[in-house]
């Protein structure tokens, strides 16, 4: 068990882009990070190349969150700062082709997850929650939508992200209002390079 001043820190989907690079700079300012990810084989291999711990949790799934959550209690006896960076850019399909369970795959994915009692009954007596948001939850587009327009009439799959951002911010200030001593924000990295976008972030 690790105990003092050292800062436990979970990040969702941390096996690539951003969460791998939250990661990674976490790790530079002192705190044990732990790699969350689906795919054990990727996290654990990014966890290795990091010097960090790799956690297999699938934010979809009830019991796997209930299962890290108790491996997270057992090993280090508290969670100080949850980073729910778990996202999916799929489907890569317009409004106009976007069928339900398409729809709820993106949902399940992006705002479900670690966020709940099991994983909140273990934060610290100073937690930290903070959401992976995203300009593009706007209705009209992302903020800088006016400058880049025609990237953004083609790129159709941002237009299934969008919903499921916007849930994700208003979940957010949910959370915010009813978690007493629980800090909660949303953060929204910019128009960053990553597989969501084909690596043409800025």
């Amino acid at each position: 068990m690790i105990l003092g001043t050292v800062t436990i820190t979970l990040i969702t989907g941390a096996n690539k882009g951003l969460g791998r690079e939250a990661a990674r700079r976490l790790l530079k300012v002192g705190h044990t990070v732990l790699v969350g990810a689906r795919d054990a084989e990727r996290g654990q291999r990014t966890a290795n190349e990091l010097g960090a711990v790799f956690l297999q949790i699938d934010p979809t799934s009830d019991a796997s969150v209930a299962a890290a959550t108790e491996l997270v209690r057992s090993e280090y006896g508290r969670l100080d700062v949850l980073v729910n960076n778990a996202g999916t850019a799929e489907p890569r399909v317009g409004a106009a082709d976007l069928t339900a369970d398409m729809a709820m795959q993106g949902f399940g994915i992006t705002c479900s997850g670690p966020s709940g009692s099991r994983t909140r009954s273990c934060l610290s007596c100073a937690p930290r929650i903070i959401p992976g948001s995203s300009t593009c939850r706007a209705a009209s587009g992302p903020s800088h939508a006016s400058s880049h327009p025609a990237r953004w009439r083609t790129q159709s799959h941002y237009r299934s992200i969008r919903p499921t951002k916007a849930a994700l911010t208003m979940l957010t200030v949910q959370y915010a209002r009813a978690l007493d001593g629980i800090l909660v924000n949303a953060a929204d990295p910019g128009f960053t390079g990553t597989d969501f976008n084909d690596n043409r972030g800025t």
